[in-house]
């Protein structure tokens, strides 16, 4: 008699990039993951306003995924999972990389000065676009060589200043949402020691206060892209906890 075996379905992967960025800095990291046996999608962020955008990933969510969900937040996706999670009764863990993990009523720019002021004039080019107080936010050449891509290959550094995608100024200054999912759901935290971006201290005080599984790499802000291993490992980590 052949003793029925049952399998377990391995949690998809939803990957959120953040600003300054689309999904091209995780390609390493969605091979690996793919030849390990997971589905990996991407939700294209709007970074339009941090509540619309938490909204988009929630729908999402409803209409590309099925059965378990991992969810992956970069920088200012790591605010949109957090606020988005518990929204969807299938996310069972939260990978932060890199990642803003704000509480009720914290603001994007409110976490990015928590080690010292942000000088906007020195960091962003600004292009006002129709509606009160709406600017895209564009970082300058300088800062975002010094700031985003510190510590990879000039080539791919320039590939990536090519394809960066501005953030608006509203979604920086939007507080977030009560009931964040890292208050309730397991996390994990990937801090780049090497940060320019967010500063390392201040990445360990947010990964510290959600209680996340800390992993430190010698990265700068796109650890995903440093060090594709280690943060594909850390996900299945996460993964094999759901």
């Amino acid at each position: 008699m052949t003793t029925p075996t049952t399998t377990t379905q391995k949690p998809t992967i939803v990957i959120v990039h953040g600003a300054w960025s689309d999904a091209s800095p995780f390609d390493a990291v969605d091979r690996l993951l793919a030849a390990d046996g997971y589905t990996v999608t991407h939700f294209a962020n709007p970074l339009r306003a941090l509540g619309d955008d938490t909204d988009q990933l929630v729908a999402f969510l409803k209409a590309r995924t099925t059965g378990p969900v991992v969810l992956v937040g970069h920088s200012y996706g790591g605010a949109v999972i957090g606020g988005a999670a518990l929204s969807h009764p299938e996310v069972g863990a939260l990978v932060y990389l890199n990642a803003f993990v704000p509480a009720e009523g914290e603001t994007i720019l409110d976490l990015a000065g928590h080690a010292g002021p942000v000088d906007a004039g020195a960091l962003f080019d600004m292009a006002p676009f129709p509606g009160d107080h709406n600017v895209d936010l564009y970082l300058k050449p300088d800062a975002f060589a010094a700031g985003f891509v510190n510590g990879l290959p000039a080539e791919l550094a320039a590939t990536f200043f090519a394809k960066q995608r501005p953030i608006a100024y509203a979604a920086l200054t939007e507080p977030a949402r009560a009931d964040q999912a890292w208050q309730t759901l397991p996390s994990w935290y990937v801090a780049g020691s090497d940060d320019h971006s967010i500063a390392f201290e201040t990445q360990l005080w947010m990964a510290q206060r959600a209680g996340s599984v800390l992993t430190q790499v010698a990265t700068g802000h796109l650890s995903m892209t440093a060090e594709p291993e280690v943060v594909a490992q850390v996900i299945a980590e996460a993964a094999a906890k759901n």
